[in-house]
Formats: structure tokens, C-alpha cells, sequence
């Protein structure tokens, strides 16, 4: 299959550019795919699709303030670096902007020059390995002066920087490691989360920290050529028990979300059975895949062309997916990060 056979068109004003009031007010759409139909509903109905003995399986990576904006020594020129991974001491793997300008042996300075950093060699995709100088713990210095990393079709909002603090992060959110949210889980608030209990069904928590690989662009038009890249994700045991034995007992494994899912079928293996510990999920999830991990799933909508409205795909045909975006498309859902979502069931 072709890139091109995952693109539709979005108007930009259905493109979500901040969060409602409240988590759970979010519309949701019912893809059901024994039926092949779909329903509109309300992300505060999301319980009622549940029954006893289901368990739904959350991802609890915690957002950090990844964004830097500095300037360049000695010129002065604006300068941004979006924290990608650490490879070693004080050095991380980072996106830069103006990505031509910052040639290795480049300087740069953050905050009141309270953190300095120079530039290393230059990595596929212009990814840049970075080397940084401070007095301190570094990640608390971060925490001090970064920024959200929002996603590139949110515009900049300042008097919303604050806020996206809080709700560009799942209110379940423990480890620290990911540089964007798990955006399905965006919707749950402490109320929903008791009312899945209610319902008789589990909650389980896995750690998937999303990188970069998550929503880089594919840039290849056939898509079996397209990698998404390695994650690091943490399964601890009792919650690989939990999972193995929902299965054997007949009951359905839910994802929130679609890092939650790379996670997932990344420990599963072909038997069907979920190992626990920790890994990296490196599976490219495209149609013709074969979903083994989980029943359903609850996402946002997804970007035209992007591996994770693939990867959807990839549960519930591509055929459904798209015509179910064009409804949602006429019904002027809310669309991406701080969008509406789906129950795929």
C-alpha cells in the first residue's frame, strides 16, 4: 500500500487548538467493526461499552518540558531544541532549529545562561547530539526553564503556556520520560476512571515513553518501507499476569491509546501471550498486521498520511477508518491532540 492511500482532507478549523474545560467532554465516536458501522456518542458513555472481567490498559509516561528556546553564542540568533533521548552523561539526542545553522562546535545558551550547550556531530533526519554544561541537576534546570512541546499544528498560545502544563498530561501520568502525551488518555479524569471500575473492569498502567518515532512524518511513498523508530516501554509483571490472564479467561484487553498498543504487541508474541519487563517497541504497525494484544481501542484522530492512523487501520480497515474520519469530518468533530476520540470495539 501507498502513503497516499491514508490522506484525506481536514479543514484547519476543526484542527483542536486547546482543550475543553472539562477532560470528559469530549465527543466519541463507536467504530463497531463486526457491523462495519459507527455510532456518535460522548467520551462520558466510554464505561457503558465495558463489561466485568474487561481490563483497559492505560499508558502512564509523564510529559517533560522538552522544549528549549535559547540563542546561539556569541551572535545572539534564536535558537530551539526539542529533547529527544539521553545518550549519555549531560548529552542528548535533540531536534534544533535553525537546524542548517547549528554545525557541530556551535554554542548556545538557555534561560539567564543557566544552561549552556555545544553542539556535537550530526545524526540521520538532522538529528543533533547535544553536550550540556550547568550547575545543578539538569533535568531540574529544564523543569525550570522548558516549554511543553505541543505539537507543530497547535499555535503558540503564551497565556495558554501554563495550562498545557496540565492538560497536555494524563491525570494517571507517573514516569517522566516522554516529549509528547498519550493523547487518548487526555479524556479520563479521576470520575471516569472510578466509573470503569464500577463497571467491574480492571485498570492496568504500562510505561511507553513517546518519542520522536511516534509522529515523524513517513517519508517513503510505499509504506512497507516506513520504520517507526524504537520506544522504550516497561511492562512490570503483575500487569503481564493480568493481561495473560483476561485473555485466557475470554475477556477483552482495551488499549487507551495507540502508544499503549505499540506496547503491547511489541511483548506479545505470536501465541498470544504478554511477557512482562522492559524492552523497546519496534514494531511498524501497518495493514496486513496481524493485532494479537488487544480487543479494542480508544484514540484521537489521527494525522492524513501518518503511521498512527496506520496502525488504526490496521485493527479496523482502512476502508472503515477513512469513511468513519469523513463522517467525523461533516460532524465537525475535534480533531488531533486535544481533539475528540474513537472506541474502536
Amino acid at each position: 500500500m501507498r502513503v497516499s492511500d491514508f490522506d484525506y482532507e481536514l479543514p484547519d478549523g476543526l484542527i483542536a487548538q486547546q482543550p475543553l474545560a472539562r477532560r470528559d467532554a469530549s465527543r466519541m465516536m463507536i467504530i463497531d467493526r463486526r457491523n462495519q458501522n459507527w455510532t456518535d456518542s460522548n467520551f462520558i458513555s466510554f464505561p457503558a461499552y465495558l463489561s466485568s472481567g474487561d481490563l483497559v490498559v492505560l499508558n502512564n509516561t509523564r510529559v517533560f518540558p522538552a522544549r528549549l528556546r535559547g540563542r546561539r553564542l556569541p551572535s545572539g540568533g534564536q535558537v530551539e531544541l526539542l529533547l529527544l533521548n539521553e545518550v549519555g552523561p549531560n548529552t542528548w539526542e535533540a531536534l534544533a532549529r535553525p537546524a542548517r545553522k547549528l554545525n557541530a562546535g556551535a554554542l548556545l545558551s538557555f534561560g539567564a545562561n543557566e544552561l549552556q550547550a555545544e553542539v556535537g556531530g550530526e545524526k540521520p533526519d538532522g538529528v543533533r547530539v547535544v553536550r550540556f554544561d550547568y550547575t545543578g541537576d539538569l533535568m531540574s534546570v529544564v523543569d525550570r526553564i522548558g516549554e511543553t512541546p505541543l505539537p507543530s499544528y497547535i499555535k503558540p498560545n503564551p497565556s495558554a503556556a501554563g495550562n498545557d502544563r496540565n492538560r497536555y498530561q494524563t491525570v494517571y501520568a507517573k514516569d517522566r520520560g516522554a516529549i509528547a502525551a498519550p493523547t487518548a488518555g487526555l479524556h479520563f479524569t479521576e470520575e471516569a476512571l472510578n466509573q470503569v471500575k464500577a463497571t467491574g473492569a480492571s485498570i492496568a498502567e504500562i510505561t511507553l515513553h513517546v518519542g520522536y518515532g511516534t509522529f515523524e512524518p513517513v517519508r517513503v511513498a510505499d509504506i512497507s518501507k516506513h520504520r517507526v523508530a524504537a520506544e522504550r516501554y516497561t511492562i512490570r509483571d503483575d500487569v503481564a499476569n493480568a493481561i495473560n490472564g483476561t485473555r485466557a479467561s475470554g475477556h477483552r484487553i482495551i488499549a487507551v491509546g495507540t502508544t499503549t498498543t505499540r506496547a503491547l504487541e511489541s511483548a506479545t508474541n505470536e501465541a498470544g501471550r504478554t511477557a512482562g519487563g522492559a524492552g523497546t517497541a519496534d514494531l511498524t504497525i501497518v495493514p496486513g498486521y496481524q493485532i494479537r494484544a488487544i480487543d479494542c481501542l480508544l484514540t484521537n484522530f489521527h494525522l492524513p498520511q501518518s503511521s498512527l492512523l496506520m496502525l488504526v487501520s490496521a485493527l479496523a480497515g482502512r476502508e472503515l477508518i477513512l469513511a468513519a474520519y469523513r463522517h467525523a469530518i461533516k460532524e465537525k468533530y475535534r480533531f488531533y491532540s486535544y481533539g475528540d476520540c474513537m472506541l474502536i470495539i
